[in-house]
């Protein structure tokens, strides 16, 4: 198996066989989370406007997502794991948008298949991918609203080629969880954060294999990206 991590909209652009488009704060934490509380499907979209315009069709749609970490204008969730956490989703499809993980998705135009990933589900991801039996992987970290990589999903990527590779058992979490409550995780620690990126959030994030499902990109019948949960 040939494994690659890369970085950014210009990583994915790159990406082939699986892409993993990994984004731990927040974006597949969130969907993560959303799947574990009976959401039915996610819609993941790039452009804002393109996510007020698929509500505008689909009145029923919850819409969730941020710009700059905060929720936007008329949107029923920011990109909150907590928030998402404490709400009744059985059955509902939801709109989801954000400044890094979801334009990986649309960069990703080489892949064969397109996986979204964060601690949360990691070693799902990793197992299923096994399963599948792709002998290409493209781990694709989104870093920080798609402008720089961070720690969090260059460790997130680290986590799964260890999985892939058989090596897990070198990867130090508690580690990578320190180096993130004094690095890149500082800012949900902020007090004039807490409306918008709390710190259970960042607890949320930095949860290990949490949840036994990989979530998988496909298209619905009118030939839109859909996020679809698979379980292990």
């Amino acid at each position: 198996m040939k494994i690659t991590i890369d970085h950014l909209t210009e990583g994915a652009s790159k990406a082939e066989g699986a892409a993993v488009i990994i984004d731990v704060f927040r974006a597949y934490t969130v969907e993560s989370c959303a799947f574990s509380r009976g959401i039915k499907r996610i819609y993941p979209v790039a452009d804002i406007e393109m996510a007020y315009e698929l509500k505008k069709e689909n009145p029923s749609f919850l819409l969730a997502g941020e710009r700059h970490m905060k929720k936007p204008e008329g949107f029923d969730f920011g990109n909150s794991p907590s928030e998402i956490n404490n709400a009744q989703l059985d059955g509902r499809e939801m709109i989801h948008t954000t400044s890094a993980g979801t334009q990986g998705i649309r960069a990703a135009v080489k892949a064969d298949t397109i996986f979204l990933a964060a601690l949360v589900n990691a070693r799902a991801t990793a197992e299923y991918i096994k399963k599948m039996g792709f002998e290409r992987v493209s781990l694709v970290c989104m870093g920080y609203e798609n402008t720089r990589p961070t720690d969090e999903d260059t460790f997130c990527a680290e986590y799964i080629k260890a999985i892939l590779e058989g090596k897990d058992n070198l990867f130090d979490k508690e580690k990578a969880v320190a180096v993130l409550k004094n690095g890149d995780g500082k800012r949900f620690f902020i007090p004039e954060n807490q409306s918008f990126a709390p710190q259970s959030d960042f607890f949320l994030c930095t949860q290990f294999d949490v949840f036994p499902f990989a979530i998988k990109v496909e298209k619905d019948d009118l030939g839109r990206d859909i996020s679809v949960k698979k379980d292990i």
